[in-house]
């Protein structure tokens, strides 16, 4: 056992009121008051780690952790609530500040291909909508580029969240109509650009406009444009968008729509109720109407004659 104690830090544990740990050394970096909220908002007791804390002149330093206790101090609405904490009591300052700025060195970080796939194992709804109207299309989610494969599962997620499932359907569809799956034309640039010009244009935007004009250009033609104005999504929904307006009489789209059209969270569709007024649906409801939908019409199509 000897042998193997250089192996296993010499810790035990205890249940502390958070008022009771300390948190300001100047090793810490700056506590973020949005990340705290936003955790909050979305907390779970089984994502809380073990709060590290040095013990030292009996008082208990946190070098490790300063976040989860002011996440569990705002959900609690209490410095009373206890935190489980990993004690050390053989630190000195020098050390806790060296354990915390080599803390990550050696940690890799999770891929957003391995989240993803992470919460369909989960059986999250949201994700197991995204996977099947990905494979509807014949495409499949991929952790590197690869024919037929989109390896940008995180914009997949983020068009979802910020436009809805009606302008990702929308996105898929434009990208295979416009390049029939050529590299690089599902990148993570491209498909927010495209997210961009639905969610600012609508149904002005015609599909057949802009499989004809934006298709006419090859993918590194479209990002050497996209460069040349400021690049990221923006650069390329702007390129798409000089492609889309060319030899356009009359029904050029307003380039500064473009900009001054807000990109908010999808709007949810309304529904009439007995007085004749239209209530708004609540989106958790909605996403499992379009789970069921979405998974009726597949049924269909593949469905016998």
């Amino acid at each position: 056992m000897d042998n193997l104690s250089i192996y296993v830090p010499n810790v035990h544990y205890e249940l502390i009121p958070i008022k009771n740990l300390v948190s300001d050394q100047e090793y810490q970096r700056n506590l973020s008051v949005r990340h705290v909220r936003k955790a909050a908002e979305n907390f779970d007791p089984y994502q809380i780690n073990p709060v590290k804390v040095s013990r030292r002149n009996g008082i208990n330093y946190v070098f490790n952790g300063q976040h989860t206790i002011e996440i569990v101090a705002m959900v609690s609405n209490s410095r009373e609530t206890p935190v489980w904490c990993m004690i050390y009591d053989d630190l000195e300052y020098e050390h806790e500040a060296d354990i915390f700025a080599n803390q990550m060195k050696y940690v890799k970080p999770l891929l957003p291909y391995e989240i993803f796939i992470a919460n369909l194992e989960a059986g999250s709804d949201k994700h197991l909508l995204i996977r099947d109207l990905v494979k509807h299309y014949n495409l499949k989610l991929s952790p590197s580029a690869c024919p037929g494969g989109i390896c940008a599962v995180s914009t997949l997620e983020k068009i979802y969240d910020k436009y809805g499932f009606q302008v990702l359907d929308h996105v898929l569809r434009l990208c295979i109509g416009t390049w029939e799956g050529a590299a690089n034309s599902f990148s993570s640039n491209i498909m927010n650009g495209i997210a961009r010009l639905i969610n600012a244009y609508g149904d002005s935007l015609k599909d057949d406009v802009f499989k004809d004009k934006v298709g006419s250009i090859t993918i590194k033609e479209l990002s050497r444009t996209a460069k040349e104005r400021k690049g990221g999504a923006m650069g390329f929904a702007e390129a798409m968008l000089i492609e889309y307006n060319k030899r356009a009489r009359g029904t050029a789209l307003r380039f500064d729509l473009l900009h001054t059209h807000r990109a908010s969270k999808h709007q949810f569709p309304t529904e009439q109720n007995n007085s004749g007024m239209m209530d708004e649906i609540d989106a958790p409801e909605l996403e499992t109407q379009q789970l069921d939908l979405f998974h009726d019409s597949i049924e269909l199509k593949n469905a016998p004659d």
